[in-house]
């Protein structure tokens, strides 16, 4: 949950946020954590949830119970893929190790277009600015497009997240790729 209640209510906020919208939330099926909070607000307010949980994590007994639908499912992977398939757009909350992955895989099937989903940081309480940091400095340094870090939609509001992930135009990659093969043979 964080150690800030701060995230809980946000999380929670959200959830509502969504089910006002008639958004359908897709995510990890659980019912523990801030992922678990907003499930349970956005069914408190009518809204529908879509969970998508691995079969050993199922076992553990913390799948959510009275979701919309419940996808159970082999492993890991199948389950980011499975959530990527069904999602429109992604939005991140704090979290840690497992939403760092998850984050880190949407970024980068944008950046190959695998898909073109945008994805938003909820930066609640700053918790995403040493990330963006991070990002920004592979920016300068050269190991991320700033075409691509300019991808990733943050805000700490989430009805002007929710309006940026709207307006989201995805990057083309032709140029780009050229620009990498170009850099490549200059060793």
């Amino acid at each position: 949950m964080g150690k800030n209640n701060l995230y809980r209510k946000t999380a929670a906020d959200f959830g509502k946020m969504l089910a006002g919208e008639n958004i359908t939330l897709v995510y990890g099926g659980g019912k523990v954590g801030l992922m678990g909070v907003m499930a349970d607000s956005a069914l408190a307010a009518g809204g529908k949830c879509i969970g998508v949980i691995p079969k050993s994590i199922a076992d553990l007994e913390i799948a959510h119970d009275y979701l919309t639908e419940l996808h159970i499912v082999k492993n890991m992977q199948e389950r980011k893929a499975m959530m990527m398939e069904i999602s429109d757009a992604f939005v991140a909350l704090p979290g840690g190790l497992g939403t760092l992955d998850e984050l880190a895989e949407v970024l980068t099937y944008n950046q190959l277009r695998i898909f073109d989903k945008p994805l938003g940081l909820l930066n609640v309480n700053g918790y995403f600015d040493h990330l963006t940091q991070f990002f920004d400095h592979g920016v300068t340094e050269g190991f991320v497009r700033k075409e691509h870090r300019d991808n990733i939609i943050l805000s700490d509001n989430a009805e002007d997240l929710l309006v940026k992930l709207n307006q989201y135009k995805p990057v083309h990659i032709g140029k780009w790729i050229e620009e990498i093969k170009e850099e490549s043979s200059l060793n």
